[in-house]
Order: structure tokens, then sequence, then C-alpha cells
């Protein structure tokens, strides 16, 4: 696929009249523009409302060409072989008479070796220019241009004894891989602000570069950042699920492209709730060195008619920006309820923005993984079930014996108590059929009754805490049941270890 600059090339020699381009870079637009005028001999004429027009290399500018109508006619009037770039010249297009006026321009720009080209991040195209504009989306610097950046900010500091580089090939490709979603400026100042931070510059610094882009996704309104604070060693179980996450991770590396092998898609987790699915998506966040976003399928359906459709739209362009990343779903199906009777219900909105979502998922060719969680399998539309959308779909069921035992001893040493004094075999035996979330609820239930009596939490409180739970492998039996039926053969187990039998009937002790 040729690139924006190829493509500006190709339809300036082509006689193009007007091109559109979408960028938020001007100053590498504006690059790219004055090395295709060189090659083909013309000349150069940038255009702002608060200067007019200025002939680069010249430094002059002409004020006279300030009003929009006043610069369209300099672009017909004159008689050079040139480039004509308007900046920010988007918010003019709403006046009839200037939208008339470029139209005049297209005609007669056809005839000359002429060309005009709008440069905004903000594409708007009145419907009476649809056939006159050509569009084009300037893309984010790559991985190449940001290498070169972050080579020649390193070169800056090399000969000053108090900066330490300690990047290796691999540090390197992580930072500017982190930095992929960044204007040139931005990941300029996120380099120099590394530097800066701790007069060094190494693999840690990514977390640096990543907090960046927290600013991108804040600016928004659909996607949330989250922090990677959570790991692995945090999750009890799941082993199977960890051992498939971990062998990913390495795949977004270019050895990995080398070696054969894509970007890895997504994974799709159901299971019963407070079993630790959501907690798996943001520690993959951390043992990858990503990104994560969480994308709040309810926030996408707007009141406009046509705003659903545009914010997904805009949610997936904003996560492939600043790719490589992780893109959440929680709750996958109640984001996408009424899926089938949506022609019904509402105008089939919510059937068209799962549909656009569902072919991204499955054509998309950048490193965005999602990960999307889902406890009602009943509810989820077939189509999300279909092979290529995601690369496995894991069952999170109830932790089992063993799990429950790592579950309690997590969540013990989390607020400091020594887990060896504890008798984890005996916890877990009395906390059979308890979800992680269940186990964690027990253990604070506990340390309140230890610090209301002023006391050290003893086996005896997590017990009783215990024996006063009903969890929801009972009060949902059915329902759990149903759903272990159903990932019998249809889903990849997430756990190594079998979850044994509950006996029904908890007697609660009062």
């Amino acid at each position: 696929m040729a690139t924006a600059q190829e493509q500006m090339d190709v339809l300036i020699r082509s006689r193009y009249s007007i091109l559109y381009v979408v960028s938020w870079e001007e100053d590498r637009v504006e690059k790219t523009l004055a090395e295709i005028a060189k090659r083909q001999e013309k000349k150069l004429f940038t255009w702002a409302i608060t200067r007019g027009f200025i002939e680069t290399g010249e430094g002059q500018s002409d004020p006279s060409t300030t009003d929009p109508l006043r610069a369209l006619d300099f672009v017909m009037e004159s008689d050079d072989s040139a480039l004509f770039a308007l900046l920010d010249f988007d918010p003019f297009l709403d006046d009839p008479v200037v939208e008339r006026k470029l139209r005049d321009v297209a005609h007669a720009l056809k005839a000359s070796y002429k060309t005009l080209v709008i440069v905004s991040p903000v594409l708007k195209i009145p419907d009476h220019l649809e056939k006159d504009f050509t569009v084009i989306d300037y893309k984010l610097p790559g991985l190449e241009e940001l290498g070169a950046q972050l080579d020649g900010i390193i070169a800056q500091v090399a000969d000053n004894p108090n900066i330490k580089i300690e990047l290796d090939e691999q540090g390197r490709e992580h930072i500017v891989k982190a930095a992929l979603g960044l204007t040139l400026s931005e990941a300029e100042n996120v380099f120099a602000k590394a530097l800066v931070t701790n007069s060094r510059l190494d693999m840690g610094d990514v977390e640096i570069v990543l907090a960046e882009k927290e600013q991108i996704i804040r600016k928004s309104g659909i996607l949330e950042f989250y922090s990677a604070e959570e790991q692995f060693a945090e999750i009890g179980g799941l082993d199977s699920l960890k051992d498939w996450l971990k062998k990913r991770g390495k795949a977004f590396t270019e050895a990995a492209r080398e070696f054969g092998l894509p970007e890895p898609k997504g994974c799709l987790l159901i299971g019963v709730q407070g079993c630790g699915k959501s907690l798996s998506a943001k520690a993959v966040a951390g043992l990858w060195k990503l990104p994560l976003l969480r994308l709040d399928v309810g926030s996408v359906f707007g009141g406009v008619v046509g705003s659903s459709e545009q914010n997904m739209r805009r949610a997936i362009r904003l996560s492939e920006s600043i790719a490589p990343c992780i893109l959440w779903l929680d709750e996958l199906e109640k984001g996408f309820a009424g899926t089938q009777s949506s022609s019904f219900s509402d105008a089939g909105t919510t059937a068209r923005v799962f549909g656009s979502f569902i072919t991204w998922l499955q054509e998309k060719t950048v490193p965005v993984f999602v990960i999307a969680t889902a406890n009602d399998v009943t509810a989820l539309p077939p189509e999300l079930m279909r092979k290529g959308r995601f690369d496995e779909i894991f069952f999170v069921d109830l932790p089992s014996a063993p799990e429950r035992e790592d579950i309690f001893r997590i969540h013990l040493t989390k607020r400091h108590r020594d887990a060896d004094s504890f008798d984890l075999e005996a916890l877990a035996r009395a906390s059979a059929g308890f979800s992680g979330a269940e186990i964690e609820q027990a253990v604070i239930s506990a340390l309140y009754d230890a610090f209301d009596q002023d006391r050290k939490l003893t086996q005896e409180d997590l017990l009783n805490n215990l024996h006063n739970t009903v969890p929801l492998s009972e009060t949902r039996k059915e329902d759990i049941d149903a759903l272990r039926e159903w990932a019998q053969n249809r889903a990849r187990a997430a756990s190594v270890h079998a979850v044994e039998e509950v006996a029904t009937g908890r007697k609660i002790e009062l």
C-alpha cells in the first residue's frame, strides 16, 4: 500500500486540483510538500489566516492574502507552477461564498500546473465539494521515523558525561514501539522528558512513554487508559491462560515478524463472575509493557443519529493510532445486547455498530490485541464466536482447591500477613465453590472483625466468614452448570486443575 507521501506525489503529478490532507502535523506535511515541489521543480506557498501566503524559502509573508476569498484569488491569479497549502482552512468551508469559490478554483486548476492542498486535523467536506476534493489520511510517524528521532536525541547527548544511555537493540525497539501513536513533536518531548527525569535512557523509560499516551486517550472521552499496576503474580491459578498469554507477548517483536509469526489478534474470556477475567486483562498489559485501553461499549451509543457508528470508528482509529496496545472490552454481552432485535428497537443502530466492530476484528492488520470478557454466553451474538475473530476462546471456571490456596496466599500477603502461619489447605477446603473475588471479600471481612476487636487476624476469623457466606456457585448453580456444559467442547480451559464438585445446601452459622 502506498504511503501518504507517495499518494500525494502521484496525485499532484496526475493534476488533481484539490487535495485534503488530514493530519495534526503541519510540519511533516509541509516538509513532504517541499520535497515534492523540489522534485517537480515547482514553488511551494503556505497560507495561514494569521499571516496570509508565504513562499517557502523566501520568508516574506503577504498580509493582503489573509482573507480566505483573497487567498483563493491569489491561487487562481498566480502564473507560477506551484503547490498552495492552506493550513486550517476547514472553518471557512461553511461559508457558501468560499464553497462556490473553491468549485471555481477546482475547475480552473485542471488546466494548470497548480495544486491546492488543504491541511487540517479535522475532515470537513461540504456536500457540494465531495467530487472536487481528494482526501489523504497522513498517518502518524512509523517505527523508522520515530527510531530516527530517538537516535537523533541520543546523538545530541552522547558527549554529556552526566547522562547514561543503557539501551540494547531490544530496549530501543520497545521504546520506539511504545512511542507509536505520538506525533514527532510529542515523541521528541517524551524522549527528552525520559532523559531529564533520571539522567539516563533505558528499558524502564517505556513507562514514561506510555504515560504520555494517557493524555491522548483522556481527551477522546470514549476510551479509558489503565495503568499497568496488576501483575500475573497477583492472580491465583489460570495457568493455561497465563502460559498462552506469555507466549503471545513475544509475538509483537520484529524477530517474530522475521520468523513468520503474525501479531496475535486477541482472546475472549468467558466464565463465572469474579474469577479473574478482568484482572487478567489488566495483568497482561504489565506483562507485555503495552498500554491498556478500556472501551466502554455503552459510551459508544450516543443520542444523535449516526453518532454511535462514528464513535465506534473513532475508538477503533484511536486504538490503532497508538498500537501496539491492548483493547479491553469488559462484559461484552451487555454492550451488544439486543443485536438480533436491533432493527425493531433502535432502527438498527446496535446491529450496525456491532457489524463494524466484528468486521474490524476480522480484518485488522495493526497490532491491537483485543481482550473481551463475558459472563453470559447466551447473550453473545453467534457471529462473535466464529473462528478468526479471536485467536482463542477461554473458559474461566471457579478456582480448584490448589488455586484457592494460591488465592488465599496472595490476598493474605497483599495485606501484610504471613500466609504460612495459616492453614491454607483447610481454608481451601472450607471455600469450595468460592470465586476469587468471594475469597478476597472473606479475607477483608475477617480483617474487619480482627480490627474491631483490636487483635491479630486468626484462622477462625477466616473460617467464620467463609461459613457465613453463600457463594454465587450456590445461588446461581443452574446458570453456572449450564455455562460449564456449554464450554465443555466449545472453549479452552483457562486452568490446568479440574474443579471439584461443590456440595449444595451450605449451612450458615448464626
